[in-house]
């Protein structure tokens, strides 16, 4: 730890000291579970934290520390760990069965939800994110009759092998800024996957116009998160989308919405900011409020191409009772128009009072927000890609930000620096002024010149 700066150096000592059973556990698991984790965004230095119990807008750690938390399983629990409707409604329905085998009789009633709050004419319903944009490509793919996607640097689509293309590489392998390379995201990607699909550079219309001009004829989809949340939080513009739309169109190219987090950030996702109605989306995390939901929606014409002997699209567990029932309630009755409201503006309260603390420490910062979710960048510059990112934002003060946070009670954001924070709809005002108070605890630590430097320096 002889990198760090004396009072960051401290901290790490404290959270090595308030995380030692984490560390026990980790030392148990990791001889039979690669890394002591069962996703490798969850993976960090010297290891893992473990939690034990959640309610409300706290978590627990096995080590009994308990935390306001602002990662909320990455997106997902926007409505709060353990919301007491859903536990009742959850409970009721595992005592009738949590998988039927057969279509579950409220499906309909949580489809007709689903097409009037996020403008689609037609669903289908998967378990996870993952699934939903792959069926999405494939669905696009089966109606065009073309193969080739294109996708932007920087963004996550899951983890299958398509979208599995320069999502996090670094900046040299990264290529060149408006015409980026398609670096695979890790061994076992095949080179059949790298063939058909495409990158390009995100918030930059010349990049998605070449590759259009170039093999227009042979794609099938653009499929982009309109606010990429795999590089902190970087909104598209107005004038990107709209530019994007018009190449869609222009080409006969599917435009598909990832909105697997977005759909619960806006009550009515990203087309209620952008106004920009696209072909297809998909849907999932924050949706059924923690229980495994994941939705594919579309245009009539091209969804009606999905059935036996047409586009193939099956699962054992899509629509199961347990997920149709906390994903009815969760958006009928627990992420209303009224809570999500609410939870943008504590957003708000919690952005402006941390832009004013960094403002006044004069320490390089710039904020981005979308909804009820926000991400610190520290730098004075402007952040529109994962070129920016990488060229611009200081990794080392978002470390000493988060572990000291992480001391204080309160999980900033989810455990990495490229990650966000989201404000739950049972996140209270007082949540917010202590999130505040200790944010303001901290500010002379990220004050100290901090160099860049790799997480696992930290430690």
């Amino acid at each position: 730890m002889s990198v760090l700066p004396p009072q960051t150096r401290a901290e790490v000592e404290k959270f090595l000291g308030r995380t030692s059973k984490s560390k026990e556990i980790f030392e148990k698991t990791v001889k039979y579970i690669p890394y002591g984790v069962n996703s490798n965004y969850r993976a960090w230095e010297p290891y893992p934290i473990y939690f034990s119990r959640g309610s409300g807008s706290r978590i627990w750690d096995v080590d009994g520390n308990e935390y306001i938390d602002y990662n909320l399983a990455f997106g997902v629990l926007v409505a709060g760990h353990n919301h007491p409707r859903l536990v009742e409604v959850v409970s009721e329905r595992i005592k009738n069965g949590v998988i039927l085998g057969f279509e579950y009789e409220n499906v309909y009633k949580l489809a007709e939800v689903i097409s009037k709050r996020f403008n689609v004419d037609m669903v289908r319903f998967q378990t996870t994110g993952l699934e939903s944009t792959h069926h999405a490509i494939r669905i696009a793919r089966g109606y065009t009759g073309k193969n080739k996607i294109i996708k932007f640097l920087g963004h996550y689509h899951g983890s299958h092998d398509y979208v599995l293309v320069a999502t996090k590489p670094n900046l040299y392998a990264a290529g060149h800024y408006k015409y980026p390379s398609k670096k695979p995201s890790g061994p076992g990607i095949p080179g059949t996957a790298l063939e058909d699909t495409l990158v390009a550079q995100f918030n930059d219309l010349e990049s998605v116009e070449y590759l259009a001009e170039k093999y227009g004829d042979d794609i099938a989809a653009v499929i982009l998160e309109p606010v990429a949340m795999n590089i902190g939080l970087v909104p598209a513009t107005k004038d990107f989308m709209k530019g994007l739309r018009k190449i869609c169109d222009d080409y006969g190219i599917i435009l598909i919405f990832d909105e697997v987090k977005t759909s619960g950030k806006l009550f009515g996702g990203a087309e209620e900011y952008y106004g920009i109605k696209p072909d297809m989306k998909t849907m999932a995390k924050a949706i059924a409020g923690g229980y495994p939901l994941s939705v594919i929606g579309g245009k009539k014409e091209i969804m009606e191409e999905v059935g036996p002997g047409k586009i193939p699209h099956a699962g054992t567990f899509n629509s199961n009772p347990l997920s149709i029932d906390a994903g009815l309630v969760t958006l009928t009755e627990v992420l209303t128009k009224e809570a999500m409201d609410r939870s943008i503006k504590f957003n708000m309260e919690l952005t402006k009072a941390v832009d004013d603390v960094l403002s006044d420490e004069g320490i390089p910062h710039n904020i981005k927000t979308f909804g009820n979710s926000g991400t610190i960048f520290f730098t004075d510059e402007e952040i529109m890609n994962w070129h920016d990112f990488l060229r611009h934002n200081h990794i080392g003060l978002w470390w000493a930000y988060f572990i000291s946070m992480m001391n204080r009670g309160v999980v900033p954001t989810a455990p990495g620096y490229d990650e966000q924070w989201t404000v739950s709809v049972q996140h209270t005002e007082e949540d917010i002024e202590y999130t505040i108070e200790k944010f303001k605890e901290i500010a002379p630590i990220l004050k100290e010149d901090i160099p860049k430097m790799k997480i696992i320096e930290a430690f």
